[in-house]
C-alpha cells in the first residue's frame, strides 16, 4: 500500500531569516527614516508582533512581510492577519498568528473533498495530520493535485511519500 501525510507546518527557520530580512531592508528604506517600526517573533508561541506609526506604514510593512517571506519559499497563507491593528499611545499594533499544524474544522474539510472526489482512497486522521492510503500511486497523485486545487485557507505540505 502507497501512502503519503498530509501536514501544514512552518518552517521556523526560514521564517525568522524572512522576518531578520524584512527588518533590514525597513531599516535601510527611506520612507522609514526616522519612523518607530518594530516586527518582534515570539518562537515560542509563533506570534509575530508589529508596531508602527499609521495605518500606512503598517501596511508597507505587511507588504514587505509578504513579499520577503514568499522569496523564503512560505507560503503567506502562514499568516493569519484576520485581526485588526489597535492602537496603544501613538503606536499601532498588529498581533498575526503563525499557522503551525492544521485545525480540526479544516481536516474535516479535506477529507470531505477526499471523500466526495471517489478516489480509491482511505484517509485517516492523526493529531494534525492526514495519512492517505491506496493501491495505487495514481490515485495519490489524485488527491495531491485535488487538495493543490482547492483553497483550504492554510498551505498544505505532502510528506513521506511511498
Amino acid at each position: 500500500m502507497a501512502s503519503f501525510d498530509i501536514v501544514s507546518k512552518v518552517d521556523i527557520q526560514q521564517l525568522d531569516n524572512a522576518i531578520n530580512t524584512v527588518k533590514k531592508e525597513i531599516s535601510t528604506r527611506y520612507d522609514f527614516k526616522g519612523s518607530h517600526v518594530e516586527i518582534e517573533l515570539n518562537k515560542k508561541d509563533l506570534k509575530l508582533v508589529i508596531e508602527s506609526e499609521n495605518e500606512m506604514k503598517m501596511g508597507q510593512v505587511l507588504d514587505v512581510l509578504i513579499t520577503r517571506s514568499m522569496r523564503q519559499n512560505l507560503d503567506p497563507k502562514c499568516f493569519d492577519m484576520e485581526k485588526e491593528a489597535y492602537g496603544s499611545g501613538k503606536i499601532l499594533k498588529k498581533d498575526i498568528v503563525i499557522r503551525n499544524g492544521i485545525p480540526q474544522d479544516i481536516i474535516k474539510k479535506i477529507n470531505k473533498a477526499i471523500k466526495d472526489s471517489g478516489l480509491k482512497v482511505q484517509s485517516a486522521v492523526m493529531d494534525d495530520l492526514i495519512r492517505v492510503t491506496a493501491k495505487k500511486i495514481d490515485d495519490l497523485q489524485a488527491v495531491i493535485s485535488l487538495c493543490k486545487t482547492n483553497d483550504f485557507g492554510i498551505p498544505l505540505q505532502y510528506i513521506n511519500m511511498k
